[in-house]
């Protein structure tokens, strides 16, 4: 059984992510196990809205420093959720 609520980490603010909703797509942190199916499906719950397609990529670590020490970021998955015309998702529309 899929937990929908766990699927969908949180949604993407970025600058290339606003304008990617200007044309009817939406960016979100996914869970690394997640496949599209089981984004779409909870997209699909979450919202009320029908999915028509999702894009998805692996996102790798960038190196940081902390004093001395080296390191590197965590990965993280993306996934671009591409919507109807007509549909939107109130969440990011900030009502």
């Amino acid at each position: 059984m899929i937990i929908y609520e766990k699927v969908l980490i949180e949604p993407v603010l970025s600058e290339k992510a606003n304008g990617l909703r200007e044309e009817g797509k939406y960016v979100f942190k996914v869970d690394p196990s997640a496949t599209k199916i089981q984004i779409k499906e909870a997209v699909r719950k979450l919202f009320n809205v029908h999915p028509i397609s999702c894009t998805v990529m692996v996102v790798g670590g960038k190196p940081k420093r902390l004093r001395n020490r080296s390191g590197y970021t965590s990965t993280w998955k993306k996934a671009i959720v591409r919507l109807p015309k007509d549909e939107k998702i109130s969440l990011f529309e900030g009502v």
